[in-house]
């Protein structure tokens, strides 16, 4: 159908104030609805000062390097297995250990795995959805150094 001038509605300042308005709304409620969304799943700060943990952190990161431990991760069936060398690359069973798992960009799903030695690393029997997934690891050797390391696992 082929307009003829001075054929069909006329463009009207009412017209462009209610496309100006829309489009203006759309955009506004994105922004809150992105905004929102960001500020939901927020897991809050590392630590609670910075200054003080950059203090500490050369020192930490020297005593975590003498160690010389090789830690991998991998899923085994029903969890995941953590494997910790040392620098002769013999299994390491560390004085303690506490894990958590959780997604990169949102805290909700994050939970703490209890790992057992079993010989053959560390095992801890856990359902994982697909994608990716973080483990922060911090473990104690058996002289009391601490160490921390996080890694990537992606559930395929």
């Amino acid at each position: 159908m082929k307009l003829e001038p001075g054929k069909g509605k006329p463009l009207t300042g009412r017209k462009v104030l209610a496309i100006t308005l829309s489009f203006f709304a759309v955009i506004i409620g994105v922004n809150i609805f992105l905004a929102v969304s960001a500020v939901r799943t927020f897991p809050g700060l590392e630590v609670a000062n910075s200054y003080v943990a950059s203090q500490e952190f050369n020192t930490r990161a020297r005593a975590q390097r003498a160690l010389g431990w090789d830690v991998s991760v991998a899923l085994a069936p029903g969890g995941v297995r953590l494997i910790i060398r040392d620098a002769r690359g013999a299994l390491v069973a560390p004085a303690s250990i506490s894990v958590r798992i959780g997604h990169p960009t949102n805290a909700a799903s994050d939970q703490q795995l209890a790992f057992a030695f079993d010989g053959d690393g560390l095992f801890a029997p856990v359902l994982l959805a697909r994608g990716p997934w973080r483990l922060f690891v911090n473990a104690t050797a058996a002289d009391g150094t601490e160490y921390s390391s996080r890694l990537a696992l992606v559930v395929r």
